[in-house]
Formats: C-alpha cells, structure tokens, sequence
C-alpha cells in the first residue's frame, strides 16, 4: 500500500507548521463530537491556512485567517438549509445511501464535515464511512454531482494533485511542475506569500 500522506508530503516540501496547537485541534473536535483523522490533521498542521495550486483551500483551527472551525460552522449552516439533495439521481449518487446514514446532516459527529474546498464551487467533506471505508471523503462538485471517495484524506489530496478527477464530474485538471502554495497575511499589514514545493518531474 502506497504511503500518501509521505506522497503529499514529498510534493508540497516541507511544512512550516506556524499554527500547530493540539489544544485548537481538541477544542474543535470536542465541539463537533468526533475526531479528525490524522492525516488530514498533519497535512493542515504543516502547511494550513492555504491555497493549493490557485482552487484548493484548506483552513486551520487556530489561525484568524481561513479559521476551519468557523468554516465549519458557516458552511455546515449554509448546507443545512440548502436543497442538496435535488442533485441525487438515484442510489450511485446518494451520499446517504454510500455513507449508510439514515438522514444527512452537516457538521455533526455523525454527518458529513466540511474539510476543505476550491473556488470553483466543489465542496470537500469528511465522513464516518464511505462505502464501508472509515473516514472517506465525500465530495460535491461544481456540477452538483456527489461522489464517495473510500479512501484517507491524504490519499484524496494526492490524486488531486496528480491531475485526476477529484473534485466532481470532469473536474480533472493538471498542473505540471511545482505545485503552487499561497498562504494568507498571518497578521495586519502582511500580505499573501506565494511558495512552491520541490520540482515533481511531472
């Protein structure tokens, strides 16, 4: 089995961590009621608040900017009263039916979590299970399309970077070379800072 989260780590370079704090981790986790997984925790601790690759946003718990815990909150309120399920089509596309879930609810600890998304209007979600997988993602796409991914986080972000259809229907896109990271100011008068990983030979 292919190690992802080493994968992810390899293509990003290495991470700065300027806001790991478990505590922001169990602040959050004991407000929603579950736990994150774990590689999805270490990917956000090395390199969160940032944008990757110009689309995808990832948040932190203890940073003001692109705070996760009020993305969470907000987004989870905004799906709530949202006609999501207007885009099912029958069973195949039916997040309640892959995540065995006899209602879907959002930010709870038995629903679906935001955990990320793109401004290409995708949203990234955490799930219990996933076709039988704990801890699968759950995407919805620009489209309306949902898909099951029954697989870790880290493994989920790996395929997105290599260019595979991720994000939704005919979502795939590559970008060869580095990947790009764009992190926001961090205080007043900063301004966003733009980096690269390590060359991919891709």
């Amino acid at each position: 089995m292919s190690d992802y989260l080493k994968a992810v780590f390899a293509m990003l370079g290495p991470g700065e961590e300027r806001f790991a704090a478990p505590a922001a981790w169990l602040s959050l986790e004991a407000e929603l009621g579950r736990t994150f997984p774990t590689d999805y925790k270490q990917i956000v601790d090395a390199y969160a608040p940032v944008q990757i690759n110009g689309h995808l946003t990832l948040g932190h718990p203890a940073s003001d900017w692109w705070n996760l815990g009020e993305k969470i909150r907000s987004t989870s309120e905004i799906w709530s009263k949202s006609k999501w399920e207007s885009y099912i089509t029958g069973p195949a596309d039916d997040p309640r039916v892959f995540c065995r879930l006899p209602r879907l609810s959002f930010g709870t600890a038995e629903g679906l979590v935001p955990l990320a998304a793109t401004d290409q209007g995708a949203m990234i979600f955490g799930a219990p299970q996933v076709h039988g997988f704990s801890d699968g993602v759950v995407v919805q796409g620009a489209e309306g399309d949902w898909v099951g991914h029954p697989m870790t986080f880290a493994e989920w972000l790996y395929r997105y970077l290599i260019g595979e259809e991720m994000t939704g229907w005919d979502s795939a896109t590559f970008y060869p070379g580095p990947v790009q990271l764009e992190f926001p100011p961090a205080g007043p008068g900063q301004h966003t800072r733009e980096a690269y990983g390590p060359e991919r030979g891709m």
